[in-house]
């Protein structure tokens, strides 16, 4: 894969849209269901020739992503918590891929998922609860702990519960692509307004 703002900029997104997904969910207890699809779809994209082909080979499908780098990272209570968000997905993947043992205990558990998604629909009961014990029972003890943001009384549902934790790997998903294209987390802050700017002719061309 190509190291270069484009490249970082479709991976940010993909870590930002995971993000805002968690928020609605959280306080909602749904969201936009292909939208959800689409993002949890990235998790089982393992080799691909082009970035833009993990998230199915279309800007559209990271737009949510796109627009929150360009209004979410702005200094307002949201943008903090987003950011807060973004520290913490990185942070657990720079511990994931740093552990071999865990490495190897998501590639045989997504490997599981793939076998799975014969069956089963990828945004079933099944699936999402399957991707959510990925994220606890590898990711989560990684630390740090995300605490997530929402409504209790939403919060509290199992299947809540279970889409949080699969749009959180989604987010650790489109960290490690991050760290794949080069991007790190220091460009967060000292790269931040190329990849905006990227993120700014995407959103034009979309329309």
């Amino acid at each position: 894969m190509a190291h270069n703002y484009y490249d970082r900029t479709l991976a940010f997104a993909g870590i930002c849209q995971a993000i805002k997904l968690v928020q609605q969910v959280a306080r909602e207890g749904h969201c936009d269901s292909e939208l959800m699809e689409q993002t949890l779809r990235t998790i089982t994209v393992i080799n691909a020739d082009r970035t833009l082909d993990i998230f199915a080979g279309d800007e559209a499908n990271l737009k949510v992503g796109l627009n929150a780098m360009v209004d979410g990272l702005d200094g307002s209570p949201t943008g903090n918590e987003l950011s807060r968000y973004l520290i913490s997905l990185m942070e657990l993947q720079r511990k994931l891929t740093s552990r071999r043992d865990a490495w190897t205990q998501l590639g045989d558990r997504l490997a599981t998922i793939d076998r799975q998604l014969e069956h089963f629909e990828l945004t079933s009961d099944t699936i999402v609860q399957n991707l959510a014990s990925i994220y606890l029972d590898v990711i989560s003890p990684l630390g740090p702990r995300i605490q997530v943001t929402g409504s209790p009384d939403v919060l509290k549902h199992q299947d809540v519960q279970g889409k949080v934790r699969a749009l959180l790997l989604a987010g650790i998903r489109a960290a490690v692509l991050y760290h794949q294209v080069g991007g790190r987390r220091r460009h967060v802050l000292l790269g931040r307004n190329k990849m905006v700017e990227q993120a700014k002719i995407m959103l034009a061309r979309l329309g």
